[in-house]
């Protein structure tokens, strides 16, 4: 009972909900200034990210951050490309560009809690099951 305990003591004295607060803050302000804000993973090189779920994670802190959904998905795709100055090729479905696509059971623009309900993931032109996928990975995901 008394390890529980300090545990949440030490919780209730963390600096990071701040912390976290203040970095919402400042993406909001950097793109009020005119800065290009990019949405991507950071791997963490010990395997602990899982393809797609910190991508998804992203576009919803960046909503919370006070960003409308359209904006935050855009961040996360359009902008990216901007930046590479690839947006000719990639970052919109546009005919004749290069696309990877999600299809979402949902609608993410109006409802950013949507974004997890992904049904197809099509990477290089070939379908993936994501239910698949999860089940496949089933035991294994955070033992590394």
């Amino acid at each position: 009972m008394r390890r529980r305990a300090l545990i949440s003591d030490g919780a209730a004295k963390s600096d990071w909900p701040a912390l976290f607060k203040k970095e919402l803050e400042f993406e909001r302000e950097f793109v009020k200034q005119g800065g290009l804000l990019l949405a991507g993973l950071d791997p963490t090189g010990y395997g602990g990210v899982i393809a797609g779920f910190r991508d998804q994670r992203e576009v919803e802190l960046l909503v919370e951050a006070g960003f409308t959904p359209v904006e935050a998905i855009h961040m996360a795709t359009s902008n990216g490309a901007e930046f590479l100055g690839e947006q000719d090729k990639i970052g919109t479905l546009v005919v004749g560009k290069q696309a990877d696509l999600v299809v979402i059971n949902g609608d993410p623009s109006g409802n950013i809690a949507d974004i997890e309900k992904v049904e197809i993931v099509f990477k290089d032109g070939i379908g993936y099951d994501s239910a698949k996928l999860i089940e496949s990975v089933g035991g294994l995901v955070g033992l590394r």
